[in-house]
């Protein structure tokens, strides 16, 4: 059982680490930072959601869902999906670093591009986004399923 103050520091926290996860993965291709970076702090706020309530809030009360009680941790509907954006991700680094023979260049070569936005005008969008999107997807279903199983033990 965790305390209020637990819970509403967590409130208070979770939105700021999440905006700082957000811009860490969008520079990531010109500045430090990107998927991983951007995974890892995602994962840890999760993980003080889990400290400060647990799983089955996140399945109720963040996600809307029925709670599955008894139920085996490592075949949870949240575990699962964990598993499938790992997956998922793997998918998309290995489809991001395949698109470049496929368009006659080397493994993993990048490009960009200049897109208009309507209220930012010209904005540089780069290639090696999508391959930091497949990691910060790795980095994320990866550990979130590590926390989730390790942490109902």
């Amino acid at each position: 059982m965790t305390t209020v103050i637990m819970r509403t520091t967590a409130r208070i926290v979770v939105p700021i680490i999440l905006v700082v996860a957000v811009s860490l993965f969008l520079q990531g291709h010109s500045l430090p930072g990107g998927g991983f970076i951007g995974g890892v702090l995602t994962v840890a706020a999760f993980g003080l959601i889990y400290v400060a309530y647990n799983l089955d809030y996140l399945e109720s009360g963040v996600l809307d869902r029925e709670v599955e009680y008894n139920t085996v941790i490592g075949q949870h509907r949240t575990v699962t999906a964990y598993r499938r954006l790992f997956m998922f991700g793997l998918a998309v680094v290995v489809a991001s670093g395949v698109a470049g023979i496929v368009l006659g260049e080397p493994f993993l070569a990048q490009s960009y591009t200049y897109v208009h936005l309507p209220l930012f005008g010209e904005v540089e969008f780069a290639s090696a986004v999508v391959f930091d999107f497949g990691i910060f997807c790795i980095v994320v279903g990866g550990l979130l399923t590590v926390f989730s199983v390790v942490g109902a033990e």
